[in-house]
């Protein structure tokens, strides 16, 4: 049966749904499979290069092309799940991404695995805008808070705990594997939503804005591939230009698009409230540092420091560990309440950038100096995102629930992307500048299958882990600095708000 606002506002009432916590628990587990895939690839550069001859670029188009079709079509998804009903989308996203995970396990080549993974986003993005806004829907005013924190935790959790699961796979299957695990998930997933999940929507919701879907696709996908080929054509190249400007000229038409048209997927005038302006700024800027971190750092724990998959995995999982550890106590959500969301948000941001700057200084070689880096990330982490979560979704309709959540998830995919195109294009810049005329400068495998002897091969892994060092502190700085403004933004809303 599908709930009218009426009815919503009655719920809210009376406590919420009277399933909510199981209706929360079989949610979280499709979010969780949704955000495990975009990470859980990290792992598996060194056997994705071997066994499909990747390039740096092809591996860094596996992981992006699943974020790209994500952040182009969430806003949409979330549209549609408001006007057509959240469980529906819930049921299409799941078995769309069962399909594309089976596409992506089978794939023989570079170029079928990225179209899979890029099918696998469009599941994707059914699948997180309807999870937050069925939160939104089944839990009172009450009770929403704890209910985002946990759905936040789950997140962190996804992206944090990918290398660890990709790892414990590797080290017994071959690559293919860490997909084809996804579809006994969705399979129980679509039974659970079916049976348990109650369908709610907004009646008097828009039709979906496809141009604009295409258009925010288009652009974002242009943007990042300039940021990509930048290292290996030059920046100055007009290959790299020309892209770039192309990105940048679809995104402007993107929002020119969003401002005339009757129907927008992002209503711009969202961003005048500086509540929702503060919260965008730190939500692409978190998924930023942490997304951009764990691509560099899986690839240091192997390339580097010589560890297996599984121990490459096993020694990112302190993040994750963490991240649920504070959230389940319900740390953020307290101190929001004693403290205040601006105050949240600028100790959580502060701290990530703290721990992003302890593995560029600590650990290049030592993994004790990574260790305390990732502890430090994930208490940041924890703070911030259920906040910035909630900041976001509270200053945006209750009726554009799915909207709202389409905002946050694009903002999440956004900064995933561009954090491993970024940081990745930081790492290989200051990585080929170390080795002036060095066969295969450009791909640390390629260089270190090119060395003529131990001390080349040490002189390799140095001028990676000075890439590593350079790349880190410019997601440490740009962390916090995106965490200062959300923090004066949301401030200064709530100021506005009480005069």
């Amino acid at each position: 049966m599908t709930s009218t606002a009426a009815e919503q506002k009655d719920l809210a009432r009376r406590g919420g749904h009277a399933q909510r916590w199981l209706i929360l628990g079989v949610i979280c587990l499709a979010q969780l499979t949704v955000l495990l895939d975009n990470t859980v690839l990290n792992v598996a550069i060194p056997s994705l290069t071997a066994d499909l001859h990747a390039s740096t670029a092809d591996v860094q188009w596996m992981i992006n092309a699943y974020a790209l079709v994500q952040s182009g079509l969430v806003l949409t998804a979330g549209s549609s799940a408001d006007r057509y009903g959240r469980k529906k989308m819930l049921v299409t996203g799941l078995a769309l991404f069962g399909v594309g995970s089976l596409a992506a396990g089978l794939a023989q080549s570079s170029g079928q695995l990225i179209a899979a993974r890029a099918g696998m986003g469009v599941g994707g993005a059914l699948l997180m805008t309807t999870t937050l806004a069925v939160v939104v829907q089944i839990f009172d005013d009450a009770e929403r808070v704890k209910a985002i924190g946990i759905w936040s935790t789950v997140s962190s959790l996804g992206f944090a705990a990918g290398p660890l699961i990709g790892g414990a796979m590797l080290n017994h299957f071959w690559w293919g594997a860490i997909f084809l695990v996804n579809i006994p998930v969705a399979v129980i997933g679509l039974i659970a939503v079916v049976r348990l999940v109650p369908e709610s929507k907004d009646p008097r919701g828009d039709r979906p804005d496809l141009v604009g879907a295409l258009l925010s696709t288009l652009g974002m996908a242009a943007v990042v591939y300039a940021i990509i080929s930048g290292p290996e054509h030059g920046w100055g190249s007009g290959r790299v230009l020309l892209t770039a400007f192309a990105g940048v000229a679809v995104l402007t038409g993107f929002v020119l698009w969003e401002l005339h048209v009757p129907y927008p997927m992002l209503d711009m005038h969202f961003f005048r409230n500086q509540r929702f302006t503060g919260a965008v700024a730190g939500a692409i800027l978190v998924a930023f540092g942490m997304t951009g971190s764990l691509f560099l750092l899986t690839q240091h724990l192997q390339f580097v420091l010589g560890y297996g998959p599984l121990e490459a995995g096993l020694r990112t999982a302190p993040l994750a560990l963490t991240v649920v550890a504070l959230n389940l106590t319900g740390l953020g959500a307290r101190l929001v309440v004693r403290l205040g969301t601006p105050a949240v948000i600028a100790a959580g941001m502060s701290l990530l950038a703290a721990g992003l700057g302890a593995i560029a200084l600590l650990g290049g070689r030592d993994y004790d100096g990574l260790l305390f880096g990732l502890v430090v990330m994930g208490a940041g982490v924890a703070l911030a995102m259920p906040a910035m979560a909630n900041a976001i979704m509270s200053a945006i309709p209750p009726e554009k629930a799915g909207v709202g959540a389409g905002v946050n998830g694009t903002l999440a995919e956004f900064g995933n992307g561009l954090g491993v195109a970024v940081l990745g294009a930081v790492l290989n810049s200051r990585f080929a500048a170390l080795l002036p005329g060095a066969v295969g400068a450009a791909s640390l495998p390629a260089a270190l299958a090119a060395a003529d002897g131990a001390a080349e091969r040490e002189r390799i892994t140095d001028a990676f882990a000075s890439g590593l060092e350079t790349s880190q502190l410019a997601g440490a700085l740009a962390v916090l600095a995106g965490g200062l403004l959300a923090a004066v933004l949301l401030r200064r809303a709530e100021r506005t708000e009480a005069d």
